[in-house]
């Protein structure tokens, strides 16, 4: 599975490549036959699987990513930064800030300094609620008025106007640097992160199972229940955008990674039923108080600076997508990619 770098070939390097959007990315780059490719990441609580069918990448434990880095000054083209704490519930924020901004201001700092390109993950929970709409403005001015509801979220809105001040001032960047918000993303290789997996794998387990999807009711008088709404992308559709980047050296901002289509929580459930060959059987439970005030009925995408750059691809329909992942991936021996 892992193999030296190979001297004369440029590199990627991709942090949490062994996570979920990482790997579904470095199988991608082994597939289009790319440069070296680096995964930096730990291999606990099952990742190993996620990365267990490449051939061609070298692996870096986190400790040692400058060192590393440094040991290859004019091999590194790009640095795609996946990396980081993702859970919504995490409670420490010492560990957060250490890792969602510290660590992905100490990368840009290092590729602008060696003339290494830098794709990063941000993410759409840096909108809060969603009252003030989902418009990616990076400006300093946009993105200071965003309020995340949950550590996460304001660690990566934090790392977001950090990068937004520091070009507004004319401090040094890198050749190109593209921030992603990705929305809520599903398919294959998420099953290591538990409670924090898509709702399409955990209706899956209960489809399959031959019991009831559970989905919240609704406790806001414009949704009905199951009629929550979410921008829904598959991850095919999250990689395609990061190789279409790393194709296209001279676009640089922050950019909404969503369809721009919102879709209710019924339409995944069913679908989920109907790519087994089953009628859908949906029960509706109450949003669980301590959530209940922070939840989100509404998420959709504007993606309308993403095609103003020239980004022209179509989007994955959910129905596509869906059953897509539970035919090809969930419903076999081996769901990984």
């Amino acid at each position: 599975m892992l193999s030296p770098v190979q001297k004369g070939r440029q590199m990627l390097v991709v942090t949490g490549g062994a996570g979920f959007i990482g790997s579904n990315l470095v199988a991608a780059l082994e597939e289009l036959g790319s440069d070296a490719v680096a995964v930096c990441d730990g291999i606990a609580d099952g990742k190993d699987l996620n990365i267990a069918k490449r051939r061609d990448i070298s692996l870096i434990a986190p400790a040692e990513l400058f060192d590393f880095l440094d040991g290859q000054q004019g091999v590194v083209d790009t640095i795609f930064h996946m990396g980081a704490i993702s859970s919504t519930t995490e409670p420490d924020i010492d560990l957060i800030n250490r890792t969602n901004v510290e660590l992905p201001l100490r990368l840009w700092d290092w590729c602008a300094e060696h003339g290494v390109r830098l794709i990063y993950a941000s993410s759409a929970a840096t909108y809060g609620d969603g009252s003030g709409g989902f418009d990616d403005d990076g400006t300093v001015e946009a993105l200071s008025r965003l309020e995340p509801l949950n550590p996460y979220g304001r660690s990566k809105n934090e790392f977001d106007r950090r990068v937004a001040m520091m070009v507004a001032a004319g401090k040094p960047k890198p050749p190109q640097w593209a921030g992603l918000k990705f929305f809520n993303v599903y398919g294959p290789n998420e099953y290591h992160k538990a409670g924090q997996t898509s709702v399409v794998y955990q209706v899956f387990g209960q489809a399959n199972a031959g019991k009831s999807a559970q989905l919240f009711k609704s406790h806001h008088p414009d949704y009905s229940d199951g009629g929550q709404l979410r921008d829904f992308i598959w991850v095919g559709d999250c990689v395609d955008l990061m190789l279409w980047l790393l194709d296209n050296k001279s676009v640089n901002g922050l950019f909404n990674c969503g369809t721009g289509k919102a879709r209710s929580f019924s339409d995944l459930a069913s679908t989920v039923y109907r790519a087994l060959g089953f009628e859908p059987k949906i029960d509706y439970v109450p949003t669980p108080e301590s959530i209940r005030d922070k939840y989100q009925y509404f998420t959709q995408a504007e993606i309308s600076r993403l095609r103003a750059v020239g980004y022209e691809r179509r989007f994955t329909e959910l129905e596509d997508g869906v059953t897509t992942y539970v035919q090809r991936y969930l419903d076999q021996l081996d769901p990984y990619r």
